[in-house]
């Protein structure tokens, strides 16, 4: 078997800069929503983008996924602010959006006849990202980064204490909304390539592997980095050894190295 022979074709070699891409930006997020205990909270993000794209259908937009990102922005924020109003517990808040959402999106879908077409974004294609394509992800990597650097500390104070955070006049409020907004915009410009379905664990999984190892917020940070290229790089090439789906496959290889590090956490 020539280990190599993927090189020759420039579809993987567009996926292989998809996942480099990617895999950082769905890793670095993940660190602050596993700290925070906030995966079903991206988990209902992602049931939204069905509701976003039966809406952009219905009214007939061309380009429906800027009407997915603008409802999945409003939908993260409305879910916040009833989550911190404290009139129910957070689980049953998130659980509530989430199924409203998977349900609104699939019934309006049914009405104008054209779920069927739209199946794909339940499991994404990474081999579908365009050369253009690699600029979004890039161009959302890069203001991902300059939030985190300039954001970062106030981030983790909310993240181990709001109260704490909000006596050192540290705004918890609004670092609290632009983290949802952001996770909101690259789970919807990540969706189409990663999946409804997949999306959630993609950006969960390498924070979590990491976190069952690391011994401080710096390795944290660079284990779920490094988890996320390693199943990334390796699922793409497995996927296309195997002839399997290649999103499905990743989450496999980190779903492997969770337990493993879970193991050795429990050693």
């Amino acid at each position: 078997m020539d280990l190599f022979s993927w090189w020759q074709y420039d579809f993987m070699r567009t996926a292989l800069w998809a996942v480099l891409l990617l895999v950082p930006l769905l890793s670095l997020l993940g660190t602050m929503v596993v700290s925070n205990r906030m995966s079903f909270f991206s988990d209902a993000l992602g049931h939204s983008a069905l509701t976003g794209v039966a809406i952009g259908v219905v009214a007939g937009v061309t380009r429906y996924e800027w009407v997915m990102l603008a409802f999945a922005v409003v939908f993260a924020l409305l879910m916040n602010r009833i989550r911190h109003a404290r009139l129910a517990s957070t689980d049953t808040v998130i659980g509530v959006f989430s199924a409203v959402g998977v349900a609104l999106g699939l019934l309006l879908l049914s009405r104008s006849g054209s779920f069927a077409g739209y199946q794909t974004l339940l499991i994404g294609d990474i081999l579908s990202v365009s050369p253009g394509d690699l600029w979004v992800i890039g161009g959302a990597l890069l203001l991902t980064v300059v939030i985190w650097l300039g954001c970062f500390n106030g981030f983790a104070a909310v993240s181990i204490s709001p109260a704490v955070a909000r006596s050192k006049g540290i705004p918890v409020r609004l670092l609290d909304d632009l983290f949802v907004v952001l996770v909101a915009v690259v789970v919807m410009l990540s969706i189409r390539w990663v999946g409804l379905l997949l999306i959630n664990a993609m950006l969960i999984l390498p924070a979590a592997a990491a976190r069952n190892v690391a011994r401080s917020l710096r390795s944290f940070h660079l284990l779920s980095l490094l988890f996320g290229l390693f199943a990334g790089v390796l699922g793409l090439w497995l996927s296309y050894y195997h002839a399997v789906s290649t999103g499905p496959t990743i989450i496999l290889v980190l779903g492997v190295l969770f337990f493993g590090t879970f193991f050795m956490r429990k050693k």
